[in-house]
């Protein structure tokens, strides 16, 4: 293999691992109806003057499977961390008293778990697309190569590494969404 067709595959591969990260990070965001303090990762408040990451202001601790204690690092903050949460529209109604805030994170119906089903599968979907993406960008690289002067039989095998490549990375997903979807369906 050629140190160009090397890179291509290098290339190929990097953009498809970030692929399968970024789907693993969306699924940790469908929740699965256990207390997670992921759950609260993109809730964000005004400390200060700055718009600033609940996480990054608070410990956020799951004592058990149904419950998330928010304990602020300044309490003069717990009234505008809680309207936050409640603005953040994850369907959470937390209690204040005075020190930490808690979160019962209610148990999800039946129809709610194939909601998530369907978003999982549509995440999965999301991330297939971008796959197919890379496999064409990086296929329109092998033929630029082989215009530059790539022997036909070295370009043919370039491609056939791509597609296999593909393969796998979407095998990935679809074992990824499988795993998803069993802990979304677990009741």
């Amino acid at each position: 293999m050629t140190e160009e067709s090397q890179f291509v595959i290098d290339e190929a591969t990097e953009a498809m691992e970030n692929t399968i990260t970024h789907l693993e990070r969306d699924f940790h965001k469908i929740r699965a109806g256990k207390a997670s303090p992921d759950m609260l990762e993109d809730v964000k408040f005004d400390y200060y003057g700055v718009m600033t990451p609940l996480n990054q202001a608070a410990n956020i601790n799951t004592p058990d499977s149904r419950l998330i204690v928010v304990q602020p690092f300044d309490k003069n903050m717990l009234s505008v961390m809680e309207k936050a949460i409640m603005a953040a529209n994850l369907g959470f109604n937390p209690q204040n008293n005075g020190e930490v805030l808690r979160i019962q994170v209610p148990p999800i119906t039946e129809q709610r778990r194939r909601d998530l089903v369907k978003q999982a599968k549509n995440e999965a979907e999301n991330a297939k697309v971008a796959l197919r993406n890379i496999r064409r960008s990086a296929n329109e690289d092998s033929k630029q190569l082989k215009k530059d002067g790539l022997p036909e039989d070295e370009a043919k095998k370039l491609e056939d590494d791509i597609q296999k490549l593909t393969d796998k990375f979407v095998k990935k997903i679809e074992d990824l969404l499988d795993a998803k979807e069993k802990d979304l369906m677990a009741v």
